[in-house]
């Protein structure tokens, strides 16, 4: 009965997680260019009784194992990189990328940092940056001058400034693509850094190698799905009340034999 109430805590903690996780998506769900995610699990190790293959005692050979397992466990997160709708914004320097593809940050530490949240800013200098005033990479600043900002779908900027009716080229914007995209490491700030598992960035002009297209005044909303949060949340409810069940019964089977008398 010990062994059934372990088993059956394990679990519940993996349901717990489960539970945290669809609460983080929920949590999300107007979020910007956000990912949902999924926790993985695994089963624990198994004490075998018997392998298969061992002689019986009737002279014949076992044909399957005897074995109980101890339970499961959370392994992994798992995050899920489909597109989500676009939302039409008409700001200039709203950006949505459709198709693969990641805004390159560049982080206070000096390093990258990668989003699919294109609500950019214009600073105090000029330059397009992040909510959080992270700067894009490479760089694109707009003059003081400029009346009017134009994005093609393969990431050129253009302006329009007092007196010059002919737009003018001010930057080039790269998006970056990884082999393993979910190897990469959430931090935050609608931010993603890369990994060892993600493998390197592999950077291109927009609508080349790999890369989407951008979508000037539009926005990709977050791709969780309200309805199939409140689907898997139940059933993690129901399994985490399942295995609270089995603890309940392990109980009393050991108050039974606890109550046994000769």
């Amino acid at each position: 009965m010990i062994k059934a109430m372990n088993t059956a805590a394990t679990g519940m903690v993996a349901q717990q997680a489960s539970i945290d996780n669809i609460a983080n998506n929920l949590a999300n769900v107007n979020t910007t260019g956000f990912k949902k995610a999924r926790v993985e699990f695994q089963d624990i190790l198994y004490q075998n009784f018997r392998k298969a293959g061992t002689p019986t005692a009737i002279g014949a050979t076992a044909p399957v194992n005897l074995d109980v397992g101890y339970g499961t466990r959370a392994v992994a997160t798992s995050r899920e990189f489909s597109p989500g709708s676009i939302q039409i914004t008409k700001n200039p320097t709203d950006l949505a990328i459709a198709g693969n593809g990641f805004f390159q940050i560049q982080m206070p530490d000096g390093t990258n940092g990668y989003t699919r949240d294109g609500s950019f800013k214009i600073s105090a200098d000029g330059q397009l940056v992040t909510t959080d005033g992270f700067m894009m990479t490479p760089e694109i600043t707009i003059p003081e001058d400029a009346t009017d900002l134009s994005v093609a779908i393969d990431g050129q900027v253009f302006i329009l400034v007092v007196g010059n009716d002919v737009p003018q080229q001010v930057g080039q914007i790269e998006l970056a693509r990884f082999i393993n995209a979910a190897g990469l490491s959430a931090v935050g700030h609608n931010l993603y850094r890369e990994t060892p598992a993600s493998g390197n960035p592999i950077t291109g002009t927009p609508g080349t190698e790999g890369l989407g297209s951008l979508d000037q005044g539009n926005l990709e909303a977050s791709n969780v799905s309200v309805v199939d949060e409140m689907v898997n949340m139940i059933m993690a409810q129901r399994a985490y009340e399942i295995n609270s069940k089995v603890i309940q019964t392990s109980d009393d089977m050991s108050q039974t034999i606890n109550n046994l008398k000769r």
